[in-house]
């Protein structure tokens, strides 16, 4: 009985340390083509400096109006950063860089947000999930040079009309910020979000599943 309860114990210690992800950072960049297994979750700031980070859900600065992540890390599956890396790329190259607001979103997240505004219209079902539970979504705008950001229309998280990609009666220079990012985006294999200007799912991961991992947060 004392055999089975130490096994037990041991069991229980491998499930709760695998069911963290770690956000130490790495002293060095990391190449994310070393990366063997393209569903593992890490985190994008390992692998490249060239990203801005506004993680808003790590703030109350949000639809929510409260913090629902314990701290601003950007964990998103191995397959997803190797996309959006190219795509930065293609931004630099123009003179912008992504900036970003939300990545890989845990489910028990989901759940908590679901709690405080259970509408369908502003957060997805946690029974059904989103691709942001799977690793495989962004919201993201694009800052110039400055770091300033490119005038989209909307705020991020804006759920009327107006940030929707079919909506039209948007100034020439609002439609044409809009256009650059998902022109970029859908050609580094990313497609967009029909109401949602700043939201970008990798193809093909709508088929993966939840995922309910989180991360500690380094002091």
């Amino acid at each position: 009985m004392k055999k089975l309860l130490l096994l037990f114990a041991a069991v229980v210690l491998v499930s709760c340390k695998s069911s963290y992800l770690s956000a130490k950072k790495s002293a060095v960049l990391l190449d994310i083509n070393q990366e063997k297994d393209d569903n593992a979750f890490v985190n994008l700031k390992n692998y490249s400096n060239d990203f801005v980070f506004d993680m808003k859900y790590a703030t109350a600065d949000n639809f929510l109006k409260e913090q629902v992540y314990p701290c601003d890390e950007c964990f998103l599956k191995v397959k997803t950063i190797k996309a959006l890396l190219h795509a930065n790329q293609a931004f630099i190259a123009k003179g912008y860089r992504i900036k970003l607001y939300d990545c890989y979103r845990p489910l028990a997240i989901q759940k908590k947000m679901w709690k405080i505004v259970p509408n369908p219209t502003y957060v997805a079902n946690p029974k059904k999930g989103s691709i942001h539970n799977k690793g495989g979504a962004v919201d993201i705008t694009l800052v110039d040079s400055l770091g300033v950001e490119l005038n989209m229309g909307t705020g991020f998280d804006f759920f009327g009309p107006e940030a929707g990609h079919n909506y039209t009666d948007l100034s020439a220079e609002i439609l044409a910020n809009r256009q650059l990012l998902k022109s970029i985006m859908l050609q580094y294999n990313f497609k967009s979000f029909d109401s949602e200007w700043w939201h970008y799912n990798l193809n093909n991961s709508a088929t993966d599943e939840v995922s309910n991992l989180k991360w500690r947060c380094e002091d």
